[in-house]
């Protein structure tokens, strides 16, 4: 049960002005010249805009829920393990799509999630490039710019569009997994797309322009909003074996029916990349 201090409205309605402060700051800063570091390799960025976001995100978080927990991308660049308790939770990718944003390839986004007794109670995705934004509040549905989002009612991966990503690693058995992955699906589906954002990837699912996406290597605040998103726009959300989601494992699939979920799910090769707890 949520704390019995938890205002799910207030919160709601910060989250949101969260999101849309978060994607004015990379919206002013898109078209500008960058300061970009590298983190585990050479192609897994942060720039300055990054760490601006998240710092004030979480200042912002600060004053207004002392209480209220906190996991980042850029605070946890470290390798600092972050624990998910019961507490209220916002969890942020403050650039989902780095590398688009240093190439100023309009498919980049602000992701927060407000999760509350380890389930996700809030979740925002904010495109500025385009304006687009995706929310959804518990048991309330998915919206994307105010107006409600259903998946496809695809059920056959041979009539799907599936997103999937190569991703930043240049871990070999990684890079590996990914193509024998790409060669079970290939002949068995409509096309494959990739976005470089997996926020973006899962509210694609949401809105039924994908009918699935599967990601293995990603983090807590990669999908902690977009797996509300798609739950509330009527699709599933799942481990890659067919389990339940864990936010934490770095593990993920989401598909616009559980039929469509659980054949994809039984063709993958199996990776387990390290937690992030």
């Amino acid at each position: 049960m949520p704390p019995s201090d938890f205002d799910g409205n207030a919160s709601y309605e910060f989250g949101l002005a969260m999101a849309k402060k978060a994607g004015a700051m990379i919206k002013d800063a898109f078209r500008r010249p960058k300061t970009v570091d590298t983190k585990t390799c050479d192609i897994d960025f942060v720039t300055d805009t990054d760490r601006a976001v998240e710092k004030m995100l979480l200042s912002e978080i600060s004053a207004r829920f002392p209480t209220h927990k906190f996991i980042g991308e850029e605070a946890s660049a470290d390798g600092t393990k972050n624990s998910l308790t019961a507490e209220p939770t916002w969890i942020i990718d403050p650039i989902d799509g780095t590398m688009n944003f240093i190439h100023r390839y309009p498919l980049v986004c602000v992701s927060i999630g407000l999760w509350v007794d380890k389930e996700p109670f809030a979740g925002f995705v904010f495109n500025p490039i385009l304006d687009l934004f995706y929310s959804a509040r518990k048991n309330e549905g998915a919206f994307l710019n105010g107006k409600r989002l259903h998946v496809s009612d695809t059920t056959s991966l041979s009539q799907s569009l599936v997103m999937f990503e190569l991703g930043t690693a240049r871990d070999p058995a990684k890079r590996e997994s990914v193509i024998e992955n790409f060669n079970r699906l290939l002949d068995r589906g409509h096309g494959f797309r990739s976005m470089g954002t997996c926020a973006l990837n899962m509210c694609a699912v949401a809105e039924g322009g994908a009918d699935a996406y599967f990601e293995y290597g990603v983090h807590s605040w990669d999908v902690a909003a977009g797996s509300l998103i798609v739950r509330e726009a009527g699709g599933y959300v799942c481990d890659p074996s067919g389990g339940d989601l864990d936010v934490m494992s770095r593990r993920m699939l989401c598909a616009a029916s559980p039929v469509l979920a659980h054949e994809i799910c039984s063709l993958l090769f199996q990776i387990y990349p390290e937690r992030d707890d």
